[in-house]
């Protein structure tokens, strides 16, 4: 008999999967759950879900419903700097969406981050650190006024700066261009993170490219499966505008790339610190 679509999908995930942990990896197979469907690539997508379940309960990994979910609390720190530092993906909350994550100085992850969101490559990604006096292994800052850094951050604010030749990233992230989008986030978890892992994080919003941004783990549900790890934070109250990003590669400029949540703030701090807006876009 076939089975809808829509239906069959479902058996792969809802309540089974939870009894499935304990039949061990060859026991799903031999339950015979996968329907008769005349679409390949439907059969297509039911031997990448099969082979990723197996890949998890292989690993001793506990499965939810359409992904790995985690609380974003202190106790699952360590394991996601783990999961870093194999090349993974994690999705973890900022203090504006949700965001896939990665070691910054691993092209295998960061085209795996690529590949998951349908993003080009030529679209760059930012990068995120645990502390402020972090981003100087990054990026120049000897340009900006004294104590701007530490007034903006940590904050929704996304900072671009020029990379310079002493930069610990990798050529490979964001190749060609001389400026990186540097983030600080109000959040212990995401920091916590890089913290552990003691290099930069790449940051980008969890979410296909050009759709919505996330701002609950729920939003990109139909992309769990590709994260070693989904780290839940609840719905964050920020909404939907992300970070506000300036440029600040030019001595005594600045420039709004994006107004974000934060644009206004961010101004007024920029003004104080004697800076000259260049001109903005939203």
């Amino acid at each position: 008999m076939n089975v809808p679509t829509k239906i069959a999908s479902r058996l792969l995930t809802v309540p089974l999967l939870p009894s499935l942990s304990s039949l061990g990896p060859r026991g799903i197979c031999r339950l015979g759950l996968v329907p008769i469907v005349h679409s390949q690539r439907f059969k297509r997508r039911v031997k990448q879900k099969m082979d990723w379940i197996l890949e998890k309960l292989e690993a001793g990994v506990e499965i939810t419903q359409l992904g790995v979910v985690r609380p974003a609390t202190e106790a699952h720190v360590e394991e996601a700097v783990e999961a870093l530092r194999a090349k993974k993906v994690i999705a973890v909350p900022t203090d504006t969406l949700y965001g896939f994550a990665c070691d910054a100085c691993s092209l295998e992850a960061v085209n795996q981050i690529y590949e998951i969101k349908g993003r080009k490559h030529t679209s760059p990604l930012a990068i995120c650190v645990g502390d402020v006096p972090d981003i100087e292994r990054f990026a120049v800052i000897d340009h900006l006024p004294h104590g701007l850094l530490e007034t903006l951050l940590p904050g929704p604010i996304t900072l671009v700066l020029r990379r310079g030749e002493s930069s610990m990233l990798e050529n490979s992230l964001n190749p060609g261009l001389d400026s990186i989008g540097v983030r600080v986030p109000d959040s212990n978890f995401i920091r916590n993170i890089a913290r552990g892992l003691g290099s930069a994080l790449a940051l980008t919003s969890a979410n296909l490219s050009g759709q919505p941004s996330s701002v609950c783990i729920k939003d990109f549900e139909s992309l769990w499966e590709h994260c070693a790890y989904v780290y839940d934070g609840g719905v964050l109250p920020s909404g939907r505008a992300g970070s506000t990003v300036v440029d600040l590669t030019r001595l005594g400029k600045f420039k709004i790339l994006r107004s974000g949540s934060a644009r206004e703030e961010t101004v007024a701090i920029l003004e104080r610190h004697s800076l000259e807006e260049e001109g903005s876009s939203t």
